[in-house]
């Protein structure tokens, strides 16, 4: 980041915002990611919850000279009940045979992947188109 003493050009302002958010979307894949490798997961011990899905928060963050970016501020589980499957075998089972399975659902998750890729391969284009603003200016004053 620009030291507030020396103001950011507006392309410099834009791959800021850019970076900050290609961090929260890294971030944000990093926690789908565990979702999918959990969605099978269940519990230890019988009776007990399975994993609980993860959703990541995003909040503004502030930086350098007043500019808005973006950051994941926390973690929260994801409130919706558990599925059930009803296997008396299974070490998780419960008292009536019915195991408590992840509220992690496969579908959702590759969707919100592939909106968070979306979102990453948007924030690579504005650096890119930055880059190449910053470099035809210096071309331009070349001259």
């Amino acid at each position: 980041m620009a030291d507030s003493k020396f103001p950011l050009t507006s392309t410099g302002a834009a791959m800021a915002v850019a970076t900050s958010a290609l961090r929260a979307q890294q971030a944000r894949m990093r926690i789908i990611a565990e979702n999918l490798a959990n969605a099978d997961s269940t519990s230890k011990t019988a009776g007990g919850n399975p994993y609980q899905r993860q959703i990541p928060v995003f909040q503004p963050q502030r930086l350098s000279n007043g500019i808005q970016g973006v950051q994941m501020n926390k973690v929260e589980p994801d409130k919706s009940d558990f599925k059930s499957e009803y296997d008396p075998s299974h070490p998780a089972a419960d008292a009536k045979g019915y195991v408590k399975m992840p509220n992690v659902d496969p579908l959702v998750e590759a969707m919100d992947m592939r909106e968070a890729q979306r979102a990453y391969e948007a924030n690579l284009n504005v650096i890119e188109t930055a880059r190449a603003m910053q470099s035809r200016t210096l071309d331009l004053l070349r001259k």
